[in-house]
């Protein structure tokens, strides 16, 4: 009689996982990177059509391109992130422009706030990292009120920022058990986590571009302050290093359009609307 056996896969710590994202994420300075994308912050708010005086959440808000986006548009807004520096370099930002805004230190997976407590919830390229994936959707929805809308700008896993992580997995592999971030940019997976709950879900594929003046300038950059590849880099002796940085130069070759020197590489994302039931 013929027997098979049932592999189980591996069960990812995701607590542990959690807290290794935070120290990556806190490494090296994001809001060096994250103030170049403000653009996606201000386009997602005026795709949420807000009104002044609506109350905000931005979830994961890095150094709060999407807080101060709404903040411009007079709303009430809470700006959220497990990074006590990067909500730091945010109120740095409110305070220079004399804009209204609360910061808290929140983890995207257990929100601090009462059910219904927002008319909004934002992320910009931020809750999509959340290894918990599942669980950082039924927060966006619990605190959300009905009726109310969730907007997020996630990178898809075909475009550059995609495709960059794809290249450092080749080099240092995630956790096994821990969904890709990048499933965040895609329609089906929004539609399987956000598509019971919602009245209308409307999506939008962009490009942001990055301008730098060298591809080397860019990786110099991103090495520099850009987390996931500080920490990619350190992990990583002479020789590994040296084949990470040449697939990495190869990868924005290949997304490139500047026709010169310098670098003008879109990366995809999507922008998504999602209307709460």
């Amino acid at each position: 009689m013929r027997t098979s056996q049932i592999i189980a896969a591996p069960q990812a710590d995701l607590a542990a996982v959690k807290v290794k994202q935070q120290g990556t994420w806190a490494s090296g300075d994001y809001a060096v990177v994250g103030t170049t994308l403000q653009i996606v912050g201000e386009t997602l708010c005026e795709a949420l059509d807000l009104r002044a005086g609506q109350r905000v959440l931005d979830v994961a808000a890095g150094n709060g391109n999407a807080t101060l986006a709404a903040a411009r548009r007079w709303c009430q807004v809470v700006s959220t992130d497990y990074v006590p520096a990067l909500l730091d370099r945010g109120r740095e930002r409110a305070v220079a422009e004399r804009l209204e805004v609360e910061f808290r230190q929140a983890d995207a997976e257990a929100l601090p706030f009462a059910d219904c407590a927002f008319d909004v919830v934002v992320s910009t390229f931020g809750v999509m990292f959340t290894p918990n994936q599942e669980q950082a959707a039924a927060e966006l929805l619990r605190v959300c009120r009905p009726g109310g809308k969730i907007g997020l700008a996630n990178w898809t896993p075909d475009g550059f920022i995609g495709q960059l992580f794809s290249t450092i997995g080749k080099h240092l592999p995630p956790p096994p058990g821990v969904a890709s971030p990048a499933l965040w940019g895609t329609t089906a997976h929004i539609e399987t986590m956000f598509g019971g709950h919602a009245t209308a879900i409307k999506i939008n594929k962009r490009a942001f571009v990055f301008r730098y003046a060298s591809a080397q300038h860019w990786l110099e950059v991103f090495r520099g302050y850009y987390g996931p590849l500080l920490k990619t880099f350190a992990a990583l002796d002479r020789d590994a290093a040296t084949a990470l940085e040449r697939d990495v130069i190869e990868l924005v070759g290949q997304f490139n359009r500047s026709g010169d020197e310098s670098m003008v590489v879109p990366s995809d994302y999507l922008e998504i609307v999602i209307t709460r039931l």
